[in-house]
């Protein structure tokens, strides 16, 4: 079958489309504090998915009975902040308006801190055939590749999710790790790179050697994700992330990020709840997520928190919704996908979290929402800006680095 045949994709119904309309705008346009030249589309193309582990892992387990028809349920497991939320009912609009239009309740949980440390969680459990009570999770193209390796995710029907088939950006439809995209969708995309308080640290951070200040020692957080962290440090140690570099480079950067652990420079090593640090004051700056840095901008009312891209360079990375092998609920799950693929839903989810949005479409549809917003660079860059400012996705790796890497990061600065 050729992938992504064109359809015609599904509207929202009147029901859903009511509540859309009626959700307080929670776009952060205010607070981002760019002027970015108009973008004119995605420019993941610029920046392509690496190529996927070698082929290998787990044998097939037998697919779940599907009980979507009986269950009107989802359990879905994301990140913090990434999706809409109204801090004064703590409810999230987009997910309230699918759920009023399907009738399907869904529980979500920001229980996803980083990917590995989620799949350590997880992982037994599949490669088991044992139940995880999720139907939907959200990880990292590197991980996703690993899940789909080792067959621990369910195929998705393409021919039920017409949004998904007609709206997902065309750099994403065939990715090297999923081609076809039989198994996974693209929930957002991000930047890693320098996340701080500009009143507060009273200057501007363009280098990752404007963290190693004595005025910011002991207030630093980088990421536990080493395929942020590390990348980050070997482009500024001038390596090409996409190709070429091996095991010298990957030591060569522990030792740096050892370094200023040792100096006492880093605070913590952390996934997603590096946002406490900063949200609390215990940390000025750091190696963080794009998104992550216009929310807490939000949070805290306080639009001198920025987030910039290295003079060396950022990463570039994509999440991805997946089925669990032992969800009971594929059906249920792929109705969900699909709705996010509504451009109106999708550009509603975009002004809130301001990560890449993946959706043809949400560009114009976050025109009627903040027109400024629209032409914001980080949720739509054009190719100009990915190359001008050197953004780069981290190469694949082999199954037998993956793990070497892996155990070197985990020993040499998890440890400290």
């Amino acid at each position: 079958m050729t992938p992504f045949p064109g359809r015609t994709r599904r509207p929202l119904s009147p029901e859903a489309a009511a509540i859309v309309a009626a959700m307080p705008r929670l776009t952060r346009r205010t607070l981002l504090g760019t002027t970015a030249a108009a973008a004119t589309g995605l420019a993941l193309a610029a920046c392509a998915p690496p190529e996927p582990p070698a082929p290998g892992g787990k044998a097939t387990i037998d697919l779940p009975e599907d009980l979507s028809d009986q269950e009107k349920i989802i359990n879905w497991s994301n990140w913090t902040a990434y999706l809409d939320v109204n801090e004064k009912t703590k409810k999230y609009p987009t997910l309230e308006g699918f759920m009023k239009e399907t009738g399907i309740k869904v529980t979500y949980s920001e229980d996803i801190d980083d990917n590995d440390t989620y799949f350590a969680k997880v992982g037994p459990q599949l490669r088991a055939g044992q139940s995880i009570d999720r139907d939907l999770f959200t990880l990292t193209d590197w991980m996703a590749a690993r899940v789909i390796r080792e067959q621990l995710c369910q195929p998705l029907e393409l021919a039920q999710m017409p949004n998904v088939v007609s709206n997902l950006l065309q750099p994403l439809k065939d990715v090297p790790f999923d081609p076809g995209r039989n198994y996974s969708v693209t929930w957002q995309s991000g930047f890693a790179g320098i996340g701080y308080n500009k009143n507060k640290v009273g200057r501007e951070l363009k280098t990752l050697d404007d963290l190693w200040a004595d005025d910011l020692k002991g207030r630093i957080v980088v990421l536990s994700e080493y395929r942020d962290t590390a990348a980050l440090v070997m482009q500024a140690q001038g390596v090409d992330i996409t190709s070429g570099w091996g095991k010298t480079e990957f030591e060569n950067a522990l030792a740096y990020i050892e370094e200023k652990i040792d100096e006492g420079y880093i605070r913590k090593v952390k996934g997603n709840s590096y946002m406490e640090d900063l949200t609390s004051g215990n940390a000025l700056a750091g190696i963080t997520w794009s998104g992550d840095i216009f929310i807490l901008a939000y949070d805290t009312g306080d639009p001198s928190w920025t987030f910039a891209i290295p003079e060396s360079g950022a990463t570039l990375w994509s999440d991805n919704l997946m089925v669990p092998i032992t969800s009971t609920h594929r059906r249920n799950a792929q109705q969900l996908i699909d709705y996010y693929y509504e451009p109106s839903v999708a550009a509603e989810v975009a002004a809130y979290v301001n990560y890449v949005c993946p959706v043809e479409g949400a560009q114009a549809e976050m025109e009627k929402i903040d027109p400024e917003l629209a032409q914001s660079p980080w949720i739509f860059p054009t190719a100009d800006f990915i190359s001008e400012n050197n953004i780069q996705a981290i190469r694949s790796l082999e199954p037998d680095e993956d793990s070497e890497f892996a155990d070197m990061w985990s020993s040499r600065v998890m440890g400290n």
